[in-house]
């Protein structure tokens, strides 16, 4: 009777919200559970909170991907409690049809939960030519948004990054045209990705001035590559900034998939891509091996373990996973049913990690 009471009342509030001529035309109505497992943590000193697992669009929703898939892996990461979708300007391929694609789905199925949403984009790799299409200046920046809220059909984005450091541009025009984007009202937070330690101090100091925190870091970080441990996460906890990590399972290395070398399929054996066969040594493979081990007696898969693992300091605010079919995206949501891990566990993966056992 209870669950009968609540679906009702839910969807009194969903015929509240949209109009009887609208309602009758969503083809998705979302889970009235959504938000029943899934975790959410603060975004640094913020009042903003982000699902601990995020769905970035950055391979498999472009142009060149099957457009049914991504929009199931979209609403059934959103049913999932998934509320955060990150995206860039030059996502594809071809550049920007991962914006168009979410944007057609934003429009058809998720508009009416737009309130519910956190959407990010960035700016700052080649986009367009001619010397504005990419890097840090006001004027590519502030187009690209533009560019960006057209093919999405949004009227702003929650978080709009600074995609890298741009050694050629003041700092401070940089910063500057963040924060223009959010008192213009086009993002409500503004964020950076890939910016060294030192560059992050200056930019959240620059934010500061103008009055508009700089709310996020979006780093790569995984347990292949921990860049991050040296400097770079405690210069985010001294400014109260959240970090959000990308490429967690390592391009896929760090999945059962290379457990047995390089599958004939799989993005390593590809001429083309981000990740090389050059890159998925045999020390590597051990080292992914040795993992493996301790993943299974924990009760999970490898790439559970390396989402978790990553989860374990609270200084990660949410890691963005990837997936290319509805599957891959539950089984990496179940890394949430076991983000302990014991001291022993810690120091053998360290020992590993290091390559001194």
């Amino acid at each position: 009777m209870l669950i009968i009471e609540t679906s009702l009342l839910y969807f009194c509030q969903l015929f509240a919200l949209n109009p009887l001529s609208n309602l009758f035309l969503m083809s998705f109505i979302a889970s009235p559970s959504r938000y029943e497992t899934m975790k959410y943590n603060r975004v640094g000193r913020s009042g903003l909170l982000l699902p601990a697992i995020s769905l970035g669009l950055w391979h498999n929703f472009g142009g060149v991907d099957d457009f049914n898939t991504a929009r199931q892996i979209i609403l059934r990461a959103f049913d999932s409690g998934i509320t955060h979708f990150d995206l860039a300007n030059n996502y594809g391929p071809p550049p920007g049809s991962a914006e168009e694609n979410f944007g057609k789905i934003m429009t058809k199925e998720l508009s009416p939960y737009r309130d519910e949403l956190i959407i990010s984009t960035k700016a700052g790799y080649q986009m367009w030519p001619g010397p504005y299409g990419e890097w840090g200046s006001r004027k590519s920046l502030l187009s690209s948004l533009d560019q960006s809220l057209r093919r999405m059909k949004l009227e702003y984005v929650d978080i709009f990054y600074s995609h890298r450091y741009d050694p050629n541009t003041p700092l401070e025009e940089t910063m500057m045209a963040l924060s223009h984007a959010v008192k213009q009202g086009k993002a409500l937070y503004a964020g950076i990705s890939n910016y060294a330690h030192e560059q992050t101090a200056q930019a959240a100091e620059l934010l500061r001035q103008q009055g508009t925190p700089c709310l996020i870091h979006q780093p790569k970080y995984s347990m292949l590559d921990r860049w991050v441990e040296k400097d770079l996460l405690n210069t985010i906890e001294q400014y109260g900034i959240g970090c959000i990590a990308f490429s967690p399972l390592a391009q896929g290395v760090l999945t059962d998939r290379y457990l047995q070398g390089i599958p004939p399929e799989s993005r390593a054996a590809k001429p083309t891509g981000f990740l090389q066969p050059e890159q998925v040594t045999q020390e590597k493979l051990q080292i992914v091996r040795r993992l493996h081990e301790i993943a299974m007696n924990r009760g999970q898969t490898l790439a559970q373990m390396a989402i978790a693992w990553l989860l374990k300091d609270w200084r990660v605010t949410s890691v963005l996973i990837g997936a290319s079919n509805i599957d891959q995206l539950t089984q990496n949501l179940a890394a949430l049913n076991n983000l302990h891990f014991d001291p022993w566990e810690v120091m053998k993966i360290d020992e590993i990690l290091n390559d001194k056992a």
